[in-house]
């Protein structure tokens, strides 16, 4: 990037307003605290994380032969500790992530960009959640879930937001491994194993993070290239991300059906399985086809970026229901 593309895209450096001025002295209220730790945790990440966490806990306990659900008191620890877990992966990125956050337009409210707290205290934070989650996995579930939790942390923490995020465009990709990880806890704290369901489950939100990601990386491409950040959205042309975008989407919804021969989900998994799907990829065709077309392109991405969502969320439905409802294919 030139010094002049620099410098136009250069994020402004004073308060924005009134409160930002009184944010940045210091003057902050109880309230305005607690939001900001709450924002530090990344809590609407968490909240699609554990999306699939309680499905996949029901699966695990139908596949060894139980039927109903897993305790309440398992599913609430399971729960909790996912919810610090996942927030201290968030607080150690917006730690780590506080100088490029200062550049970019999408993230200029975040509470270490505006003051609300130091620089220190989401640092502070980091570390508390991440030995309240593994403690509480450790101790009230299990010593596997305890040992997998510390490893989503360190891989979203180190591996991505240090080593991967600012050396390849292909960051979200390996980086999105950590996000993957609460299928393996999940299903760890019901059996107290890994096994090859959980394995298809974990691969199935591999392969949707790119296509989840990428749209969005291409509605603000500006603001990676003004913070130096190589998202492929940033780097690449519409047509190279829409293309990588559907190819990944055909490889989930593929991956997706794995779970039938290989953990005998039944046939209602299936339909919603194939129909989600087959809907998801018909938005990252119709993004493919708008690519390099400005604002159709942006408009489609984010309806991608959204339909991701809904798509996953509908396959984790499939897979708690599923065990009720469904009766075997194989």
């Amino acid at each position: 990037m030139s010094s002049a593309q620099v410098s136009r895209h250069a994020a402004p450096t004073g308060p924005q307003d009134p409160s930002d001025a009184r944010r940045e002295s210091g003057r902050t209220t109880p309230g305005q605290r607690v939001r900001a730790y709450l924002q530090l945790m990344k809590l609407r990440i968490v909240e699609l994380l554990l999306v699939a966490t309680v499905p996949t806990m029901i699966f695990a306990h139908h596949y060894h032969g139980n039927g109903g659900f897993p305790s309440i008191w398992l599913i609430l620890v399971t729960l909790v500790g996912g919810t610090l877990s996942a927030g201290a992966a968030g607080a150690f990125n917006s730690y780590i992530d506080r100088e490029s956050d200062r550049l970019m337009k999408r993230t200029s409210k975040r509470p270490l960009v505006t003051r609300v707290v130091n620089d220190w205290e989401a640092l502070v934070l980091g570390w508390v959640l991440s030995v309240a989650s593994v403690l509480l996995f450790a101790l009230a579930v299990n010593v596997l879930s305890g040992v997998l939790t510390a490893a989503a942390i360190f891989l979203y923490a180190v591996f991505y937001s240090i080593i991967l995020k600012r050396r390849t465009s292909q960051n979200i990709v390996w980086g999105g491994i950590a996000g993957c990880m609460p299928v393996l806890i999940a299903w760890a704290a019901v059996t107290g194993t890994v096994e090859w369901p959980a394995v298809v489950l974990f691969a199935v939100i591999f392969l949707w993070t790119p296509p989840h990601y990428w749209p969005l990386s291409m509605k603000y491409s500006d603001d990676y290239a003004r913070a130096g950040i190589p998202m492929l959205g940033a780097i690449a042309s519409d047509g190279r991300v829409a293309s990588q975008v559907v190819l990944y989407a055909w490889a989930t919804v593929i991956c997706s059906l794995l779970l039938v021969p290989v953990g005998g989900a039944g046939w209602v998994y299936a339909v919603v399985t194939l129909a989600a799907g087959a809907w998801f990829l018909l938005q990252c065709h119709r993004l493919l086809g708008l690519a390099g077309q400005a604002e159709p392109t942006s408009t489609q991405a984010m309806k991608v970026f959204h339909g991701s969502i809904t798509y996953l969320s509908l396959v984790f439905v499939a897979v708690a229901l599923d065990p009720f409802l469904g009766g075997p294919i194989l």
